[in-house]
């Protein structure tokens, strides 16, 4: 009976799930381990800060007196051992953070730098190196720059260590933490960390962002804890567990957070505003349960990897490698078996598991995209999904997952129907 959901599969493919099981069991407990230690910090800053049903209710109109608005923050501060935070609903992306951010510190003439190369194409969107779009950073006369990554997709620091010295126009350093939809690794703390100190001694004046989406909580430290100086993320991604539908925050030094929520609101408005009515609980909820929920997706994903390892197939990260992310991408060198898996991943979804996904065209992109989201919240990236162009070498992105259980089951599904099926 309880191996009832195994009834359906090719025998070899029931042995490949025994011998991952086995294979990956040392690793999923340190995963539990981690997220043990995440949830620890978690509930003693909820104890520390009194958190009490009334804090839940929220605040309508101008927002004024949102005391569970303000102990909301002071937990993301705390847990991110930072001056301040905004966290809020009118912050409807991690994008619409990062863009928040941005407008907020920097003026005319002032450069933002990537050093960690081309960011992904929201940004680019963004910045204005792309599309055609009003009220872009180009636009108001800030110039954009980055050097791209070496052969290894690492940085390349002499060449950053020539901008940074050469370059007084820096104001903003920015460092991209996750893959996006490169191709490259995602950077490890312990990386990025050394981005930190390396710009810091080079270019002690500017101002450090880190796009931390797909990061928290996935490590036992973040960026913010190694003297970041401004930091943004999503809340239907990893620091909303699911449960938040929408939202975003900023983190960091208290006069850059500042400047973000008077862009985000206006000038002699800042953080005082903010209407918060019918997010409060969510967030709270969201936040409590992101360690646990982070977690599951990074076991779905080694066990994913793991799996198409056995399977014969390229898979970046390796399934024990060390995770700093939800995302999990597979090479499959052909449409055929790309699209099949896809379509899968959408049949075993909780959500519109009777959509055939087939590959469109999409804004922003030169090449049909092939997607499956079967989710909740519309463009939750920690619940289970999976896309990707339909261009050599077929390479797919998997990530999120809401339980372990589920990644399994969705993922092992979409194996037998990517290659045990003509």
């Amino acid at each position: 009976m309880l191996n009832s959901w195994k009834q359906n599969l090719p025998e070899d493919l029931i042995a490949k799930v025994a011998k991952v099981d086995e294979k990956i069991s040392g690793h999923l407990q340190k995963i539990d381990e981690q997220v043990l230690y995440n949830q620890q910090r978690l509930l003693s800053l909820f104890r520390k800060h009194r958190v009490a049903e009334e804090d839940l209710v929220g605040s309508t109109g101008y927002g004024f007196d949102d005391m569970g608005r303000e102990k909301l923050e002071a937990i993301f501060a705390d847990y991110f051992k930072v001056d301040d935070a905004l966290v809020r609903p009118q912050l409807i992306s991690g994008t619409h953070a990062i863009a928040t951010a941005f407008y907020g510190v920097l003026r005319p003439k002032d450069t933002l730098y990537y050093m960690t190369g081309m960011p992904y194409d929201t940004i680019q969107q963004v910045i204005g190196v792309v599309g055609d779009n009003p009220k872009t950073l180009k636009e108001y006369d800030i110039n954009f720059d980055y050097t791209p990554l070496n052969e290894q997709g690492k940085v390349d620091y002499d060449a950053v260590k020539e901008k940074l010295q050469n370059d007084k126009s820096i104001k903003m350093v920015a460092i991209q933490r996750s893959r996006g939809y490169a191709t490259r690794d995602s950077f490890v703390i312990d990386e990025v960390k050394e981005m930190i100190e390396f710009v810091k001694q080079y270019a002690p004046n500017a101002v450090i962002f880190i796009d931390n989406c797909y990061g928290e909580f996935s490590e036992t430290t973040e960026p913010s804890f190694y003297g970041a100086d401004l930091m943004a993320g999503s809340l239907f991604k990893n620091a909303g567990a699911g449960i938040a539908k929408g939202g975003a925050f900023i983190v960091g030094r208290k006069d850059l957070v500042a400047q973000a929520a008077a862009q985000l609101y206006a000038p002699g408005l800042g953080k005082a505003e903010g209407p918060t009515w019918g997010y409060l609980r969510d967030f709270y909820q969201g936040v409590f349960m992101a360690p646990h929920t982070t977690g599951e997706a990074i076991k779905g994903a080694i066990y994913t990897a793991a799996l198409l390892e056995e399977l014969g197939m390229e898979v970046s990260p390796k399934w024990d490698a060390p995770r700093t992310d939800l995302v999990q991408t597979v090479t499959f060198g052909k449409p055929e078996p790309m699209i099949k898996f896809c379509a899968a991943i959408q049949h075993n979804s909780p959500m519109n598991a009777f959509v055939d996904p087939v590959p469109s065209y999409m804004d922003g992109y030169e090449d049909q995209v092939i997607m499956a989201s079967g989710s909740f919240t519309e463009g939750s990236t920690i619940e289970l999904s999976s896309d990707g162009p339909l261009r050599e070498p077929y390479f797919l992105y998997i990530q999120g997952g809401l339980s372990y259980a589920h990644v399994k089951l969705a993922v092992t599904e979409a194996a037998k129907e990517a290659f045990y099926k003509d």
